[in-house]
């Protein structure tokens, strides 16, 4: 009979020892999505996230294959049918040159939404490796790494944007990539506030008194749960990036025309005023996935 299976007084046996996990650290509860819970993070969803789910996929589904959603070319139009109003036959209206709006902003999607992905990519790589290096290893690392991160913090970056896609020219892959670099702050100093909350954690703790190495401790502990916020603000970096991207293809710093990207046509729409729904069909389209992308953004920080 072993000491356990004891019971003195009335009083129920101790409960068995956390298990450790592989490596010397201690085993965390898993955070699989159970069916009850999934069922209640369903349950929870308002008709603002439908919506906002709705159009982001429209906008996704734009981008693959825009021809099953229009049959018009973006770059050819019939001259006599220009500055026709928003009608069944044209759901945008036309341009100057007869062009269907609505076929622009749709083949200009794939432009923007691929834009703004490889942006939040740059970001996410890069401040997340600044981040997580300054945040663990500490010491002179962080302190050089942190003022470089507030010295990008200090200059605007829309500005930081601008003199990026400067020196590398005017395309949308350097709009881009420019608006990339002026998010490398934000996600660098987000992962560095993660990792130094997570570093100074019980189970971190435990799992290098356990035997864990630094490389061990890094990759199961700190790296899982120090990224959950920092893919939350890829998500809000994304609709930040349609709009930053947006902005340099209006000023001129993106493709030239015949391309459609959605900044690139308000900006040709603002010089027609007799034509307003040249500026109002893409702007309201990019509000539109702005704002979808935001609310989603905030409902993962709610489910979290």
């Amino acid at each position: 009979m072993t000491l356990t299976s004891i019971s003195t007084g009335g009083e129920a046996a101790p409960p068995p020892a956390p298990a450790t996990a592989a490596g010397g650290g201690p085993q965390r509860r898993g955070t699989r999505l159970g069916p009850s819970r999934a069922r209640g993070i369903l349950a929870r969803l308002r008709p603002s996230v439908l919506l906002s789910f709705a159009v982001v996929a429209v906008v996704l589904a734009w981008s693959v294959a825009p021809t099953l959603f229009t049959s018009y070319d973006p770059a050819v139009g019939v001259t006599a049918d220009f500055f026709q109003p928003p009608s069944a036959a044209h759901w945008f209206g036309t341009d100057h040159l007869g062009r269907d709006v609505y076929a622009r902003v749709v083949h200009g999607t794939a432009s923007s939404v691929t834009s703004a992905l490889v942006a939040v990519a740059i970001g996410l790589l890069v401040g997340g490796f600044v981040g997580l290096v300054a945040g663990f290893v500490g010491g002179l690392v962080d302190v050089v790494l942190a003022r470089f991160v507030d010295v990008l913090l200090a200059i605007p970056s829309f500005l930081l944007a601008v003199v990026v896609v400067s020196a590398l020219g005017f395309e949308t892959i350097n709009a881009a990539i420019a608006t990339g670099v002026s998010a490398v702050a934000v996600f660098a100093r987000v992962m560095r506030a993660e990792v130094l909350r997570t570093r100074s954690s019980v189970f971190v703790e435990a799992a290098a008194v356990l035997g864990a190495n630094r490389w061990q401790v890094l990759t199961r502990h700190v790296l899982p749960n120090a990224s959950r916020s920092v893919l939350q603000l890829a998500v809000l970096q994304f609709g930040l990036s349609i709009l930053v991207i947006a902005g340099l293809a209006f000023l001129g710093y993106g493709d030239p025309p015949p391309a459609s990207d959605w900044g690139l046509l308000i900006s040709v729409g603002k010089d027609y005023p007799l034509a307003p729904w040249l500026v109002y069909a893409p702007a309201i389209v990019t509000v539109a996935t702005v704002l979808s992308v935001n609310r989603i953004s905030r409902w993962l920080r709610t489910t979290d």
